[in-house]
């Protein structure tokens, strides 16, 4: 199933740094265990090259909190870090931390200012770290922030560092640590390759994991600090990426901080089973197949486990809750038994992880694309992990022998996605596989649900849009997941989720046929009104409604003209994500209004200019009519001020070249309006 990988595509460490650091590191200690990924099958013959990819771990779990702990979190063999209690005290728990936001305001200096905005991302980094609203009034010394006291006081620790960043050493005090702070030292002769080119490399890692880096020491002749700040799941995953790049320039380093790196944080989440466990690879073959082209393989496997999985040489860091770190090194474990033959899973029915959907034989290679290319559009879109799962007495069973079983593993909203999206291509190649005898079907269950609605005649065509552009914008401006299924389209999600889009779906479906009218739009937090002037409407929505579309692409909206209870026409733009005022980056109603609202200004500057330009070609008709032949540029230039103060509704006075308010317009002699207007 598995393609044969190049060692040049690996990304991080080099395959060289991979085997030096490999030859520096100590034998494991017995605490470790050597477990074998799989057993090989004795009816498979492997080649000396298959066997060299036999992965052979050694495992470094987590030690439980304590035994009393840990009975109570494996009763049901392992802890789900998506249950978390009674659906009441989420809601209450909810409500306390909507009582709890407030506004702080903390007065800064010019300069403070300047810092804050010398970088437009600054100010949104912060907001984003402490997870909270942060943002600058123009014309004032104020920086405001909103959220908890907790979110409030970490935003403001964030602002005054940044704002002195340029001060010297020794920005952060120890004291300031309340639960957010990671700090690593880093060589000397590495922290120009870290940094990157004015910091773009920690730039770049900030924004994958929603941190806030920076060093803290200036004396390039000793090790360097690195501060990081935010979540203990952003913080690690920094962490690591910083460590698999100073691995790469100083092979070895690694083995020097490895106690320290795997037991930070442990236990300190809020499920209380936080931790890393290490594997460590054979050779560079296991770690070239392991991470994949362009680092794919890698991301699959922590996008599905919801661990973080980290390269550090040729060793695998995986880190997260104990239910995450258990489900990476499964998935790693079957990723490299694909490479001696089909996979099968006992148990899976019992998962909680795992969907299986009964694929055509005559479908398979369809769906799995060249050399798995489509499998893996799939995998990388939805975060899942995908293989054809058989075991030499499953073969040829299922549907009399005629399909095969397609094992989807991953949180269940990103398998949902997965399996229907095969669904939608299986039924394409054959027609009638899944739709057969289906109705529709919506839910009553407030959770994760599917429903289904029945197209009609082309429907189908309108709703989805070229290159399924429709159907995408109304699966992200809902929330939910959106998919065709033939001419049925399954709906996914929660129940408000699910509800929107069917509310989406039906809106789309009645332009065909005319104007939407939505009465009462007041109880709704899923859309905002946009005014646009008539004579602006035109304009802002483009030729066939070009421009609505390219807003929508851009921010992720549903944006259409609808009629209200009066049957007035007004613009509304729909979208789950609110989006920022302060920031552009996030999309969302907001951006779709501020863009809506610089096409109206962009349209009304356009008709004053238009309006300037007649005022002038009539100037230049009137003024030689009105003042005679004889009176030469001076006496046009007159009448031009004139004119333009008329119609501000203002007279120039010659004698002080002053303008006087007025309420009346130019007055023209009778004689002379008529043998103009003649």
């Amino acid at each position: 199933m598995a393609s044969t990988i190049d060692v040049e595509d690996l990304e991080g460490p080099s395959a060289a740094s991979a085997a030096a650091a490999a030859a520096a590191a100590p034998v494991p200690s017995s605490s470790s265990s050597s477990v074998p990924a799989s057993e090989p099958s004795k009816a498979v013959d492997r080649s000396p090259s298959q066997e060299s990819l036999k992965s052979v771990f050694s495992f470094c779990r987590t030690p439980s909190r304590s035994p009393s702990r840990n009975s109570r979190r494996s009763r049901s063999g392992s802890f789900d870090s998506s249950s978390t209690g009674d659906s009441s005290d989420l809601e209450q728990r909810r409500k306390r931390k909507e009582r709890s936001i407030g506004v702080d305001t903390m007065k800064i200096t010019p300069d403070e200012k300047a810092a804050l905005s010398m970088n437009a991302k600054t100010l949104e980094k912060i907001g984003r770290v402490a997870e909270c609203e942060v943002f600058l009034k123009e014309n004032e010394l104020m920086l405001h922030i909103r959220g908890t006291p907790l979110q409030r006081r970490r935003a403001k620790k964030y602002a005054g560092l940044v704002m002195k960043q340029r001060m010297g050493p020794n920005l952060f005090a120890e004291a300031s640590d309340d639960g957010d702070v990671t700090i690593i030292s880093i060589p000397p002769d590495v922290v120009g390759y870290v940094q990157g080119q004015n910091g773009c490399v920690l730039r770049n890692i900030e924004e994958e994991w929603g941190t806030l880096m920076m060093f803290i020491d200036t004396d390039l002749s000793r090790a360097q600090r690195l501060i990081i700040f935010g979540s203990i799941r952003g913080r690690r995953g920094s962490e690591l990426k910083v460590l698999s790049a100073v691995e790469t320039k100083a092979p070895g380093y690694f083995q020097h901080v490895k106690e320290e790196i795997i037991n930070r944080d442990r236990h300190k989440d809020s499920t209380g089973t936080w931790g890393t466990d290490y594997m460590t690879f054979k050779d560079e073959g296991e770690i070239s197949y392991a991470l994949g082209k362009q680092g794919g393989t890698r991301r699959k496997l922590e996008r599905s486990s919801g661990a973080i999985v980290q390269y550090v040489g040729m060793v695998v860091l995986l880190s997260g809750t104990k239910n995450e770190r258990e489900k990476g090194k499964e998935y790693m474990k079957w990723l490299f038994q694909q490479l001696e033959g089909p996979v099968y899973v006992d148990g899976w029915r019992d998962r909680k992880d795992c969907t299986v959907l009964d694929i055509p034989n005559d479908c398979i290679g369809y769906i799995t694309g060249n050399r798995r290319a489509t499998l893996g559009v799939m995998e990388e879109e939805w975060g899942t992990l995908m293989f054809f799962m058989s075991e030499l007495e499953d073969r040829g069973s299922g549907r009399s022998g005629r399909t095969e079983r397609l094992a989807i593993f991953g949180p269940e909203r990103a398998r949902r996605g997965s399996e229907l999206k095969v669904m939608s291509g299986i039924e394409t190649k054959s027609p009638g596989f899944f739709t057969r005898s289906i109705r529709e079907r919506k839910s009553r269950r407030r959770g994760f649900d599917t429903d289904r609605l029945i197209f009609k005649d082309d429907e189908v065509s309108y709703a989805l849009g070229k290159d399924g552009a429709t159907r995408k914008k109304l699966e992200v401006a809902s929330g939910a997941i959106l998919q065709y299924v033939g001419y049925v389209a399954f709906i996914a999600g929660t129940r408000r989720e699910r509800r929107r889009c069917r509310e989406f779906v039906m809106w789309l479906l009645q332009q065909r046929r005319g104007s939407v009218t939505i009465d009462d739009i007041s109880r709704r937090d899923d859309v905002t009104e946009v005014h646009v002037p008539t004579s602006c409407k035109g304009w802002v929505t483009g030729n066939r409604g070009s421009e609505l579309r390219r807003i929508e692409q851009a921010t992720g909206t549903y944006i259409f003209m609808a009629l209200d209870g009066r049957g007035e026409e007004r613009l509304l733009v729909f979208g789950v994500n609110p989006g920022s005022a302060a920031s552009r980056r996030d999309g969302g109603r907001a951006e779709a209004e501020l863009l809506i609202k610089e096409l109206v200004h962009d349209k009304m500057m356009d008709d004053e200019g238009m309006a300037v330009i007649g005022t002038a070609t009539a100037i230049e008709t009137v003024a030689p009519v009105a003042l005679g032949p004889t009176a030469g540029t001076e006496g046009v230039a007159a009448v031009a001020v004139d004119v333009a103060a008329a119609a501000e509704g203002q007279t120039h006075d010659p004698a002080t070249e002053c303008v006087h308010g007025t309420t009346s317009a130019i007055e023209i002699d009778d004689h002379d309006s008529s043998e103009i207007l003649g």
